[in-house]
């Protein structure tokens, strides 16, 4: 396949996600042509394994928020904007994936660890999304996630034994996906750990900076794929 009909090949894709997102009401506006972009960096720098991480990402993501929606509204623990992804959003979970394709893109040698830390970061993202939106349906104990003391559903810091477990499950879906394109190996458990790492992260934010208003929901959410990210590499080069 020429490098020209896969980069064709790679818009129709992206315009049929962009549609799909539009009609179902998934994404406003601005985030339809935000993800459009981010997903077009990511392809530059990783290819068709990128974005199938990306799909995975957001079918898991849509998914989990979607689940039981009824009930987390009657908690108030549905997302705002009923559901639909702003582009700031867009950027907190997709974000460093994109820059990181950028830097596969500009840089070929440094490939390999980019591909593996956007792979991290959306490992953390993937972990994080599911444990809050399921965790929230089917946890039986709430802890604050420094005191380990009962606390409320639904606030910033607040962890189930449940969502955790379903997070990591997460975080192996996507792991599984990079190394069905990139070969099984040590990478496999690098992702595990990058993507609870990640969503551990987000966790301590949300309990303390995020509580306290000093960053916003978004901003925790960039950290938390960027320590994703940052572990994987961290991994594979102190280990690979």
């Amino acid at each position: 396949m020429t490098d020209l009909l896969r980069f064709g090949l790679v818009v129709v894709l992206l315009g049929l996600g962009m549609g799909y997102s539009a009609r179902a009401g998934k994404l406003t506006t601005a985030a339809l042509w935000t993800g459009g972009a981010l997903g077009l960096l990511i392809f530059l720098g990783s290819g068709f394994a990128g974005l199938a991480l990306l799909a995975l990402f957001f079918g898991l993501g849509t998914a989990a928020s979607s689940w039981r929606v009824a009930d987390k509204r009657r908690l108030g623990l549905a997302e705002e904007n009923r559901g639909r992804r702003t582009a700031g959003q867009v950027v907190a979970n997709a974000g460093v994936a994109g820059l990181l394709g950028l830097l596969a893109w500009l840089l070929p040698p440094a490939a390999p660890l980019a591909h593996l830390m956007l792979a991290g970061s959306f490992a953390a993202a993937t972990a994080d999304t599911l444990a809050s939106e399921l965790g929230n349906v089917y946890g039986r104990r709430y802890y604050h996630i420094l005191t380990l003391r009962p606390d409320t559903r639904g606030l910033n810091g607040v962890v189930s034994l449940e969502g955790t477990a379903l997070g990591l499950a997460g975080t192996a879906g996507l792991a599984a996906a990079y190394c069905l394109g990139a070969g099984w190996g040590p990478a496999f458990g690098w992702l595990l750990v990058a993507g609870t790492a990640g969503n551990l992260a987000d966790s301590v934010l949300g309990a303390t900076l995020e509580r306290r208003g000093y960053l916003s929901n978004n901003a925790v959410n960039f950290l938390n794929t960027l320590t994703g990210a940052l572990v994987a590499g961290g991994l594979m080069r102190w280990l690979g």
